[in-house]
């Protein structure tokens, strides 16, 4: 079983995985072609996507049972002891703080500052 899904590409690449893959609703593509056509597909999907983003799931011999690929996501696949874990960005995440060489970074008591870079 292939999934891929699609945001914000064009309608000539939607119509193209349409002779492949059966589109089940905007954007979302389901089939069952062989490893060699879904691998030309996803080629494909990655030349033509322009800005929009795109995502391959499919099934396959491994403890999860399937894998899956992006293509222009913040979301991104990392392997975590063997099993494919999503990674998403946090949005409240402060900005790193300025380097050692700028000074100390932003949150540090003074006493960290003092014991850190001295009095001065």
């Amino acid at each position: 079983m292939t999934v891929i899904v699609l945001t914000n590409c064009p309608a000539g690449l939607r119509g193209f995985l349409t002779r492949w893959l059966l589109e089940i609703s905007a954007g979302v593509f389901v089939g069952n072609p062989s490893a060699r056509i879904r691998d030309v597909l996803w080629e494909e999907v990655q030349q033509y996507a322009g800005q929009g983003r795109a995502l391959l799931a499919h099934t396959t011999n491994n403890e999860q049972g399937f894998t899956f690929r992006t293509h222009d996501h913040s979301w991104h696949p990392t392997d975590h002891e063997g099993i494919t874990l999503i990674r998403r960005p946090d949005p409240n995440a402060p900005t790193p703080g300025p380097t050692l060489q700028n000074g100390p970074p932003v949150g540090w008591s003074r006493a960290a500052k003092r014991r850190r870079f001295g009095r001065g």
